[in-house]
């Protein structure tokens, strides 16, 4: 697929692919739509590919729109890491599926359970990668 952009053609990318098949069957980009392109990315890519590509998606995405400071790259990471974990102990196909067998991630407060809000607001956490510091992942 290709799409045009000041003139010229550009391959769409993965994750660009992985946004429109999210989104042909939501009427918004919500908390579920991340988890749902996410758990597409880590189960297509592996979770360090999918780091990469949805970090950079949501970082290119959030610079689009005129909001690069609404990027998180520690968020951003924490999510797909979630994400892979869970999704490496089930063999389900079918997202629907996925998101009842762990209701947990799609709950956007999740994060919190890990973090101080202070310490995902940070400039460190915003622009790298920092460790949970309130507990650590189940891994």
């Amino acid at each position: 697929m290709t799409t045009e952009s000041n003139g010229t053609h550009e391959e769409s990318s993965p994750f660009q692919e992985l946004m429109g098949e999210v989104m042909a069957t939501a009427e918004r980009f919500g908390h579920r739509q991340h988890i749902h392109l996410t758990w597409l990315a880590v189960r297509r890519h592996g979770t360090d590919a999918a780091v990469v590509l949805v970090s950079d998606g949501i970082r290119r995405t959030a610079r689009y729109a005129g909001a690069p400071q609404k990027y998180n790259a520690t968020v951003s990471r924490a999510w797909v890491e979630l994400v892979g974990h869970h999704a490496g102990r089930t063999d389900t196909a079918d997202f629907g599926a996925f998101a009842e067998q762990h209701p947990a991630l799609l709950d956007k407060r999740l994060l919190n359970r890990f973090y101080r809000p202070s310490t995902l607001a940070s400039a460190p956490a915003r622009t790298g990668w920092v460790e949970p510091d309130l507990e650590p992942f189940p891994w």
